[in-house]
Parts: structure tokens; sequence; C-alpha cells
């Protein structure tokens, strides 16, 4: 109301602030923040609102804030909860889409993936050898022990349940004593069925489930199958909690629509190696100093080491396509703090409503919320979102736009709709003066 024309918007993080308070002299900070994102709703994510502990230290290493947080989430877990708390592990982020199909991996469940591309690429399974061919992967899952328990309807409900997540087909084998079943062991030779045996380490009543495709689409796809095997088969213990640090996330990626460097994450993050490492390194083997903390397969916070250095931040924005004046633009205020010295600092933010979620035993985050947005993003009680009133919006100025027409039509139409309303008052005035 009092600036015509111009918005505030609520903050996704108090991340800028919180690293400008660094610069300011405050070597340490926390806060239980407020957080609003225009997201959609999940089993672990409300839309609107959250709380995260907010933290950030300056002059910290990424194994500093490692040690305060995983004594703070210990401790919390272990005074809140009955369940076994298990110490921190460390996952770089492409091992874990590797093993685990996922960068929010599930440590309860034991079961992992495993490349058999060489096995199957000259193999006379042609459907696997194509693939390799022409440059996909074939990924295998192995599950102990369940061979001679399991109907052939489980075979067939994992196949259609790979196909629902997008995959072509799933292929497995059944390891027993008297020898391999499946229908495409037929066309495998003795060598490659001995080398399957050897990568994975079979046992009787082991079986292999494998999927081929585009790298991407086979960790992807690997990783609900995974969960979906592990769900099915009571692989995983409800009376633990696994704890993992996934580190070592990519600076950068590729677009695959318009085959552009992007960034991966956090634009904010240090990249490992600095300025260095942007000269002279591809950018998609750039690492950053960036981590998650994952819980049984829910991300409980995300952090990094903080690029302070402008030099170095306006090489990594170059590099993903933003130009210097950008930048300037857009984060100005933190470049020219910056400008005046900043001290190396790093942080973090653990989500409150998912730790209380999973000390709770909740599968859904909105059974801990107290007044929580229903799937549509709605509150129902208090009838939100709702129209405003049109002596409001014209204290606001804002013009809503009707949601079934184009915005570039609706600019037009209040355009031409403006014209006349000043084409009628000039003629207005002609009048009275004749």
């Amino acid at each position: 109301r009092v600036h015509p024309g111009k918005f505030y918007a609520l903050p996704q993080a108090p991340q800028q602030f919180k690293q400008l308070l660094m610069v300011a002299g405050f070597d340490r900070y926390f806060q239980i923040a407020p957080c609003f994102r225009d997201e959609d709703a999940r089993a672990d994510r409300s839309p609107g609102e959250f709380y995260q502990l907010d933290i950030e230290m300056s002059f910290v290493t990424q194994d500093d804030i490692f040690a305060i947080l995983e004594k703070v989430i210990t401790h919390i877990f272990t005074k809140f909860s009955r369940k076994k708390v298990e110490p921190f592990v460390r996952i770089p982020y492409r091992e874990a889409m590797f093993r685990f199909g996922s960068d929010k991996p599930d440590l309860r469940n034991p079961l992992e993936m495993i490349d058999v591309s060489d096995v199957f690429a000259n193999s006379g399974f042609n459907a696997f050898a194509q693939v390799v061919k022409n440059g996909g992967v074939v990924r295998s899952i192995k599950v102990p022990g369940i061979g001679p328990n399991q109907p052939r309807k489980f075979y067939d409900d994992m196949i259609a349940f790979a196909q629902s997540v997008g995959a072509k087909g799933m292929a497995y084998i059944i390891f027993t004593e008297e020898g391999e079943k499946s229908p495409i062991v037929k066309f495998m030779s003795k060598d490659e069925l001995d080398k399957l045996r050897n990568l994975a380490d079979i046992k009787p009543g082991d079986v292999m489930f494998f999927l081929a495709d585009k790298e991407t689409k086979v960790v992807e796809i690997g990783g609900q199958v995974r969960t979906e095997l592990g769900v099915k088969l009571n692989l995983i213990d409800p009376d633990v909690f696994k704890f993992c640090w996934i580190v070592d996330f990519p600076m950068f990626e590729l677009d695959e629509e318009t085959n552009k460097i992007i960034f991966s994450h956090n634009p904010f993050s240090m990249p490992q190696g600095g300025m260095e490492a942007l000269e002279t390194k591809d950018p998609l083997d750039i690492l950053a100093y960036q981590y998650d903390i994952v819980c049984n397969g829910v991300e409980l916070s995300s952090g990094a080491i903080r690029n302070h250095r402008p030099d170095i931040m306006y090489k990594a924005f170059e590099i993903a396509g933003y130009k210097k004046e950008i930048v300037d633009e857009r984060f100005g205020g933190m470049i020219q703090a910056f400008k005046l010295g900043a001290p190396p600092h790093g942080g973090i933010a653990p989500g409150v409503d998912r730790i209380v979620m999973l000390l709770a035993d909740e599968p859904n985050i909105r059974e801990v919320i107290a007044f929580p947005f229903n799937q549509q993003a709605q509150d129902l009680m208090m009838n939100a979102p709702a129209e405003a009133d049109l002596k409001q919006l014209r204290e606001l100025r804002i013009i809503p736009l009707e949601p079934e027409l184009k915005f570039e039509e609706t600019f037009k139409r209040l355009h031409a709709e403006a014209l006349k309303i000043r084409e009628a008052g000039l003629a207005a005035q002609d009048a009275a003066k004749s």
C-alpha cells in the first residue's frame, strides 16, 4: 500500500540475511525460522509454511558443522524416542545414486544396486545388449534368499510396478541349487551366468532383478523398485533411526531440455577447489561443499560451506549462464557486503516439522502440524485462499488475471480498455472546451 506497484516476497529461508550476519561479525547464529515455499504437497512436505532450526557459523569447515549437528540430532532422537539411534555415516552423492537410486536413501533397507552392463554387453539377450551398445546401462538389485518362497505373481507384480514408474520392463533370475530360472536364461551363456554369480556373490535362493535404459532413468526407477521390494518383503526395521550425510553434491548439471549448464542445487555453495576448479575443470566434474542429513529415507536438512568470495561467485554464475550485471541486480546486497571482506562460513537448517514427524512415527507431516493445509494448499477452516474484494485490490494497485486467459491476452484486453477510457476522457475534455 505504501509502495504502489511494488511487492515484498516471503522468505524461502533466511539464507542471505544469516550470511550477512556473518559478514557483520556475528560469528554464531541460530533461530527457529519460519520459511515460506510455494511447493506441492507430499507425505514429508506441507505446502506453505514450515519451520527450521537455522544455523550459521564463521570460520568453520564441513567437519566442524558435522560434529555439532551429529551431537544435536543424536541427543534429540535419543531423548524423545525409544528407537535405536545409529551413528551417522557419510555417503558421496554419486555413490548414493549408484547404490540406492536416491540421494535420500533409507538405510534400513539392505538392498543395493550393482552395475552388470559388462555382463550383457555382448550377451545373446539382445534387449539388454542393445541398450549397452547405445550408451545405456544395466543395473541389478539382488534380493537374498527369497527365491523358493515367492509365487509367480510376486514377480509379475514387481514387473508391473516397475512399468508403472516408467520402466519399459524388468527381468529377473532366480538362482537355485538346480540352476537358474528365468525367461531370459535361455539367451545367456554359462560364462555370463557365472559372472553374475561372482559379481553379486550369489547363493542358492537369491534373486536378481534387472533394469536396462539410460543411466538417469535406471537410477530413478531402480530406487523406486528397491523401496518397493523393501516394503513388500518387510526388510525395513521400524525400530531404528539410520542417519547419513550425503556429501560431495555436483556443483552443476546439464539441463536435458536446453542442453545448458545450470546449478545443481544451492548456487551460493563454495565449489571444491575454489577458483582453480572453476577455471580448469569440466563444470560437470566440479563438486560443491554441500551436504544433506537423511534419516530413514527422509531429508531432514540441507546445508553448505558458503561461497564468500565475489570473484568465485561471479565465475560460478558465469558458468551457469548469468552475466555479472544480472548477479549484481539480484544479489547486489550480499555481493557488496562480501567485497568489504567476508569470513569463511557455513551453515545448515534441520526441518523441525520433519524431525517431529519421525519422532512421532507419523508417515504424513500434516499429522504433526497444528493447522496444516490440505493437498490442494487450502486451509478449509479459514476458507483460505479466498478472493480479495475490489476495495483491497484497489488500495494495493493490483489487477488479478483471469485464470482462463493467458497473461498476454489479459494484458492486451486491459490495455485496450485503458485506451478507451483515455480516449473517452479526452473526448469529454474536447466537448467541455467547445
